[in-house]
């Protein structure tokens, strides 16, 4: 399985998710933003945390406008995987490729903490390694974490089982304490916490690596 992980200027988690992709047995490519193509061959585009382009404007606004996001979004318009976590999520949502936004924590302050988190799907690649129900400790580190969809964009992500995790203490103001969506095709997840953080025992947990063990099989035998 061979996947790129996305680099911009500001990007301070890219060799994060580069490491957890490699420990679950996925070859790496790192991609940087001014590219305008992908690697052959890949299968995931991972979008990580940091603070794309200093978070200037929107956050992930700038990033999503940079030329890697156009085969980005080529990749995922023909059935392609994708990953988005903290910045990669707004990013997603910035292009589009998710729907919703993330906006500033309601208590306008930077968080940085381990949450629990309710796998609300286990009916997706990146979900498969869990139970649905299932309780896990990610982390988080965001200023602009609090989802927010429009009233038919959230019954529609009810509706067709496409919300992957939801906070169970919110800490952020998300609505419907959302902490993670799927896109119709179940292929791309965005999320804010940051499950390459908690990927091996080093850590002080490794709740993340089953997502990133489960995408390895489940993309083995898509």
């Amino acid at each position: 399985m061979h996947a790129a992980v996305l680099v911009f200027p500001g990007s301070n988690c890219d060799r994060d998710l580069a490491v957890a992709f490699e420990k679950a047995g996925a070859r790496v490519s790192m991609v940087w933003h001014k590219d305008t193509v992908l690697p052959d061959g890949i299968d995931i585009v991972g979008i990580p945390g940091g603070f794309s382009y200093g978070d200037y404007l929107r956050c992930g606004a700038i990033a999503a406008n940079s030329p890697i996001c156009g085969a980005l979004r080529g990749h995922v318009d023909r059935g392609g995987f994708a990953l988005g976590i903290c910045n990669g999520f707004q990013v997603l949502t910035e292009t589009r490729l998710l729907p919703g936004a993330l906006r500033r924590n309601a208590n306008l302050k930077y968080i940085c903490k381990p949450v629990d988190l309710r796998v609300e799907t286990a009916d997706s690649a990146f979900t498969a390694g869990y139970s649905e129900g299932q309780e896990i400790t990610v982390p988080i580190a965001h200023h602009d974490g609090n989802y927010f969809a429009a009233d038919d964009t959230l019954r529609a992500l009810n509706d067709q089982d496409r919300v992957a995790f939801r906070y169970v203490k919110n800490p952020n103001g998300s609505v419907e304490d959302i902490a993670g969506v799927l896109s119709e095709n179940r292929r791309v997840l965005g999320m804010m916490p940051h499950p390459e953080r908690m990927a091996e025992p080093a850590h002080g947990g490794t709740d993340g690596q089953a997502m990133f063990r489960a995408l390895i099989e489940q993309l083995a035998t898509a």
